[in-house]
């Protein structure tokens, strides 16, 4: 049986904070009381990477995040604390910015078919005339070949910091003689690159041209086939040897759904690997499952991540927000899957299409309209993929979504889906590959900055028009999660969300004060606009959520989230016009008195609400079934946007300082230090570690009382878990009645229990909830011998 975690600590490895840095923080995460620290890939990976996900060399653990002797020292430094160690590996492709950084890359385009690599690597020679497809050239190749751009010297083919290799014999005597004294003579680089097994290209041909596989939309991330046992054996080599050697004890898979085949790699990696414990990046749609039959734990949590953030939505809210979004779009809302097909559609006909015409050429006869029926195949495909067999109804169900909408196209679909049906078939397996990238590209980098109504729900892995879940169907999916996967992972925060969970909590509220939130952004708007409705809606959501903010961080999420978005400027031809009027907002934040008056008043009116979501969340999370994750710095308050910004430096000293105030007795307020977070993810974290019993089942209490629904309570088996949702509703009835929670009460056993919080001991079968909550809007109650300093109130 592999060893398990009860809990996980994310760390973030780079150059800034290495494997070196991470071995000191080992004894705080022991403190903190995390079961095991969870690690960023650790693989070679392109010089200055801070996310480590463009691996260049699998071979050997990257120097710049402290080499094999830091990851040594981190495992010493580890263990002496009782940690186990996760590791995030990269299975699905290799970063290839840079040819000279990637051995494997770089003799591909020197040897070409005769590589020793060219199995390892997903390309179609004969569309590309036995040649690699490189979109690198800023013009077309004559063009930066007559500007003298590109030059062969050093038997390398260059352009400005790029570096290609040059095939054996590939330069002639006489060639050699002329580029002696000019390096860059156009007629001879373009002789000289006729011969080479690649083609360098002008960056705008990648959309429809490329003729490798790659990442869903990055070129500079070429897809692996590690379907191939002897590329499976290499690529993991290294890691396998970490698992065996004691070094690590689990792993987290990214991105399986990229694999030809996602199960056959998982039972070589449990065979390698003797069934270490092992987490697939895995995004579920909603109401999806994972197939029982993987040789894996579980998900990383992003499922989990929509039911907490969701209890905390006011459903009561839905329409106001609804109405609001329709006036500032000046028109009705187009339905959730009506706005999906469309972005798809955008993503399959545009930046994929390269991929839909390699599904195109796999079909044994292609037809007229075949490549037209293939993307809206892809468009309408209702999960990230199938595995074949298994989940072929979701592919019945894009062709009937697909003939509904594109009638026209029902011959071609037909024609189609005898290929896509037989799990055996090369384009069948190259299209699970592909519906998922579509998804991705057209889901949540495009969908989710347009349908902004309410910016929590937007969250990867997470369906926006599913805005809130009820108490009851929040015990259900824990309850259905204990059974299923009691060992996958949980999570609020990962360096994938596009806004951290105290961003998302805090925008939570303004689904209970509908009103109030129309009143704040129509008077935003009165002052300074972008003249998008819907976006501003999304920015000044975000900054409310992440205030206070510096103005850098702002622009930064500004810019991404309008270029994401694509309707008012984009990554390729940004609107200036736009842009310009985008950052004036951001910028009256900070400089404009009336627009920063009425943001102060407006986030201090919401931030208590805010700070209860919040520690809410976080205790569901840390004591709700499955292994709860902690992102780096996610113990105070966690207010990132979308990356880099939720990968910047963590303050460990800040959070060592406050935990040792903490276990001397300090009991803090809720309020900006965020100390009391860092006291519930402490006393949560080390209760579930250290009294491992208290969390075997999943019962959910009863409440009664006029309060009730403001309540979620649950028992995992002797540990009791008490939060306050819905807060900014419960405020109204206290100024109502004078009281939260009136007659609410706790039903439970008659004996004593301590709130772990607190140090305060509860008796009796009742417990009034004004008297469990009077301190904090949660409660962790436990036998008494878990807290031995326990008071009696």
């Amino acid at each position: 049986m592999p060893k398990r975690p009860v809990s996980t600590y994310r760390l973030q490895i780079r150059a800034a904070f290495d494997l070196d840095a991470a071995a000191q923080l080992a004894p705080y995460l022991r403190d903190l009381g995390a079961d095991w620290a969870y690690l960023s890939p650790l693989l070679a990976s392109t010089e200055g990477s801070d996310h480590g996900y463009d691996v260049v060399d699998p071979s050997r653990v990257d120097d710049a995040r402290g080499g094999p002797e830091g990851l040594d020292a981190f495992s010493k430094a580890a263990r002496s604390a009782g940690l186990g160690i996760l590791v995030d590996i990269v299975p699905n492709h290799m970063g290839v910015a840079d040819a000279a950084q990637n051995p494997w890359w770089w003799d591909l385009l020197a040897s070409g078919r005769e590589s020793r690599y060219a199995a390892a690597f997903d390309v179609d020679w004969e569309v590309g005339g036995g040649r690699v497809r490189l979109p690198v050239l800023g013009t077309s190749f004559e063009q930066a070949a007559d500007a003298g751009e590109l030059r062969v010297e050093a038997d390398e083919l260059r352009y400005f910091d790029h570096r290609f290799p040059l095939a054996q014999g590939s330069v002639t005597a006489d060639e050699r003689a002329v580029l002696a004294s000019d390096p860059t003579d156009a007629s001879t680089v373009r002789a000289v690159h006729e011969r080479q097994h690649y083609e360098l290209m002008h960056w705008e041909r990648e959309a429809a041209e490329l003729n490798y596989r790659r990442f869903f939309a990055v070129s500079s991330l070429a897809g692996i086939r590690v379907e191939d046992p002897a590329v499976f054996d290499e690529a993991h080599a290294e890691i396998v040897r970490w698992v065996r050697s004691g070094l690590v004890d689990g792993l987290r898979i990214d991105h399986p759904d990229g694999l030809a085949d996602p199960v056959g790699y998982l039972d070589r990696l449990a065979e390698k690997t003797s069934g270490a414990y092992v987490l697939v990046e895995k995004i579920l749609e909603h109401g999806e499952r994972l197939p029982q039959y993987w040789e894996t734990e579980g998900t990383t949590g992003y499922d989990a991540m929509g039911d907490i953030d969701r209890v905390f939505v006011d459903p009561a809210g839905e329409s106001a927000l609804d109405a609001l979004d329709e006036d500032l779009r000046g028109s009705a809302v187009p339905p959730w899957q009506d706005l999906i097909h469309d972005t798809k559609r955008v993503i399959a006909d545009t930046i994929l299409r390269s991929e839909v015409l390699r599904l195109n050429r796999l079909l044994d006869e292609p037809i007229d309209g075949s490549d037209d029926a293939i993307a809206e195949l892809l468009t309408c495909f209702p999960v990230y993929r199938s595995y074949l067999p298994d989940g072929a109804g979701y592919l019945v169900q894009a062709a009937d979504d697909a003939r509904r909408r594109r009638p026209e196209l029902t011959d071609a679909i037909d024609h189609v889906l005898v290929r896509l049906a037989d799990p055996g078939h090369p384009m069948a397996v190259r299209f699970q590959q592909t519906s998922g990238m579509v998804m991705a590209k057209g889901v949540e980098d495009t969908a989710f900055y347009r349908y902004t109504r309410l910016g929590s729900l937007t969250e990867v892995g997470g369906d926006p028009s599913v805005f809130a879940l009820d108490v009851d169907g929040f015990h259900d999916a824990q309850a259905r999660r204990l059974a299923e996967r009691p060992a996958a992972m949980t999570a609020l925060s990962t360096h994938d969300t596009k806004r951290g969970e105290d961003v998302r909590a805090r925008i939570a509220v303004l689904a209970e004060l509908p009103g109030e939130w129309a009143e704040f952004l129509r008077s935003m708007r009165d002052v300074v606009t972008s003249g998008h409705g819907p976006f501003d809606n999304l920015l000044w959501q975000a900054i409310v959520g992440a205030w206070p903010a510096t103005r850098e961080r702002l622009h930064a999420y500004a810019e991404k989230a309008a270029r994401e978005a694509g309707e008012a400027t984009g990554w390729l031809a940004p609107e200036a016009a736009f842009e310009a009027s985008m950052h004036a907002v951001v910028d009256a934040a900070f400089d404009d008195q009336r627009v920063a008056e009425r943001l102060a008043s407006f986030v201090a009116s919401v931030e208590q609400f805010g700070w209860s979501n919040s520690l809410g969340a976080k205790l569901l999370q840390l004591t709700g079934p499955g292994v709860p994750d902690v992102y780096q710095g996610s113990e105070l308050w966690e207010q990132s946007l979308v990356d880099p910004d939720n990968r910047r430096a963590v303050d460990f000293a800040e959070r060592r300082d406050l935990l040792a105030r903490l276990d001397g007795g300090w009991l803090p307020d809720v309020d900006a230090s965020a100390a009391a977070k860092l006291l519930v993810t402490s006393r949560a974290l080390r209760l579930r570690r250290d009294r491992p019993e208290l969390f075997t089942r999943y019962v959910p209490m009863t409440v009664t009382g006029s309060a009730l629904d403001h309540l979620i309570a649950f028992d995992r088996g002797g540990a009791v878990t008490v939060a306050t949702r819905l807060p900014a509703r419960l405020a109204r009835r206290a100024a109502r009645d004078g009281s939260p929670w009136g007659d609410t009460e706790l039903l439970r056993h008659a004996g004593p229990t301590v709130d772990v919080l607190t140090g305060r001991v509860f008796e009796g079968h009742r417990l009034p909830v004004a008297r469990l909550l009077e301190r904090y809007p949660v409660a962790l109650l436990a036998p008494l011998d878990a807290y031995p300093g326990r008071q009696v109130p």
